[in-house]
């Protein structure tokens, strides 16, 4: 991985940066010397020792070693999907015997981003119930580490999540074009039309009626005053007039 990132010019203008993500994972050490008897002797203790060589002014000499996952604590989120769901429960194991409610919330959540993970309790002689989770569980693939509080027994399923894979999104350039067509189209069917202007000059005169075609039935002059009886409403208008 290291000689693969050596090409990588981002990596190299990191180096930092990426090897405190390698030390979480791995020990590291910087051999200052390039003597055969101080390799050997890394190599005793389960180092593998190799010279990474970004360019002629960058040289590294390291000895690393993969850290033992023994606590919950070892636990990061940059290992916990480089061990199997079998070595998990082993350590989970290892926390006093508690089971699941008694790791912390920050460790729950570390196994959690890289395992699939459920829990059932229930007394001895109902775990292993015949077509019960618990044989369910284990038929599609999940680990089970068993957990005796008393007379119950607390089943802890673990598998590894599998990884997602980060999608994409990319337009083609036919695309944009397909867009930028439907685009214009819409643009040219939406046409706005002009009803008005042609009003102005072919609207006809308002012509003054004909004094001989008013009749009685279509011309009235009466002004209805909201009275029932008209004859008295008059009789009070003409005694108005007189005073």
């Amino acid at each position: 991985m290291w000689e693969a990132a050596t090409k990588d010019a981002e990596v190299k203008e990191n180096v930092t940066h990426y090897l405190d993500i390698f030390k979480s994972a791995f020990f590291i050490e910087d051999i200052k010397e390039d003597v055969m008897l101080v390799k050997k002797s890394y190599e005793k203790r389960g180092y593998k020792v190799a010279q990474i060589k970004f360019d002629e002014n960058m040289k590294f000499s390291w000895a690393i070693k993969k850290k033992p996952i023994m606590r919950v604590t070892d636990l990061t989120y940059e290992n916990i999907r480089h061990i199997s769901a079998a070595k998990l429960l082993e350590v989970i194991d290892r926390n006093f015997g508690g089971g699941w409610d008694s790791l912390s919330q920050s460790i729950q959540d570390i196994i959690l981003s890289g395992f699939d993970i459920s829990t059932t309790t229930l007394p001895k002689d109902r775990l292993h119930k015949k077509g019960g989770m618990y044989e369910k569980k284990v038929d599609d693939g999940f680990e089970v580490l068993e957990v005796e509080k008393g007379g119950w027994v607390e089943a802890i399923f673990a598998k590894l999540k599998p990884e997602q894979e980060k999608i994409r999104m990319k337009f083609s350039d036919d695309d944009d074009d397909d867009k930028e067509r439907d685009e214009n189209e819409d643009d040219e069917d939406y046409e706005v039309q002009d009803d008005y202007s042609s009003h102005d000059e072919e609207d006809e005169e308002v012509s003054d009626p004909d004094d001989d075609e008013i009749t009685e039935d279509n011309y009235s002059t009466m002004m209805d005053l909201g009275g029932e009886d008209p004859d008295d409403e008059a009789a009070s208008l003409i005694e108005f007039v007189d005073e």
